[in-house]
């Protein structure tokens, strides 16, 4: 498994009707490549996200903390297809004024839920030791547990030349459920986003190019404070739905 990695970025999140992916497919293939970790179809992405029995982490998102942060597992590809040694990922998101931090170890799904759940330091390599005891001891100390899970279809696009270091994902059919946290569980998974809606996002790890701003602003997006972790806890009835929530009935301004 590899040691440690880390990452700091701009992050900026917009609704789309999804009846205009294909017009913002054309305009991102022009100018980028599609993610090689995908297929035509894109790819799986299955998070549990963990938290404090009142959901310190939640509340700090929707108060809008200059310093925030949460921890969840992730797996890429198919939920259905994980056992105890598939590769997953153990990840801190923090944000740091308007700067998105994130640092994060691979390791077999077994190992992740014997450090998240069983609360217990496990069999490392010399370069993840301190994030390993970083997430042990936010775990020990705050009592975390997993509240929500999320999981959708990502389709994303990475820059070339000068836009090296640019991405954009579009997520389909955002979905999650709120007990059974194991990946591969027999459970029921509802759509926590409308179907009709996809939520893009530009990540850049400077500032995002003008070609990409004069592309939102020409299809009119609207910028979005939408966070999937919250959108699942209010869904599911954990806490009062919030300002920035996506109703069933939400329209977007095209």
């Amino acid at each position: 498994m590899t040691s440690l990695h880390s990452f700091n970025r701009y992050e900026i999140k917009y609704l789309l009707p999804s009846d205009r992916v294909p017009e913002l497919r054309r305009e991102l293939v022009a100018r980028m490549d599609a993610d090689s970790h995908g297929t035509d179809r894109g790819y799986g992405v299955w998070s549990t996200y963990y938290d404090t029995r009142d959901l310190r982490f939640y509340w700090e998102k929707i108060e809008g903390l200059k310093f925030r942060r949460k921890l969840r597992i992730r797996h890429y590809g198919d939920r259905d297809d994980v056992g105890d040694d598939t590769e997953v990922h153990v990840e801190i998101k923090q944000r740091v004024n308007r700067v998105t931090q994130k640092r994060r170890v691979a390791l077999p799904y077994h190992r992740a839920r014997e450090l998240c759940d069983g609360r217990r330091m496990i069999e490392h390599e010399p370069g993840q030791a301190a994030f390993l005891e970083e997430v042990l001891g936010l775990i020990s100390v705050l009592d975390l547990r997993p509240v929500a899970m999320t999981g959708y279809q990502r389709e994303a696009y990475v820059g070339r030349d000068a836009d090296v270091g640019l991405r954009v994902t579009l997520d389909h059919r955002v979905r999650g459920r709120d007990r059974d946290f194991h990946f591969a569980a027999d459970a029921e998974n509802r759509l926590i986003v409308p179907a009709r809606l996809t939520v893009v996002e530009f990540k850049a790890d400077e500032r995002v190019p003008y070609w990409l701003t004069d592309l939102a602003a020409r299809m009119n997006l609207s910028i979005v404070r939408v966070s999937k972790y919250c959108q699942s806890v209010e869904a599911f009835g954990r806490a009062p739905r919030s300002i920035f929530h996506i109703p069933d009935t939400e329209t977007v301004e095209v």
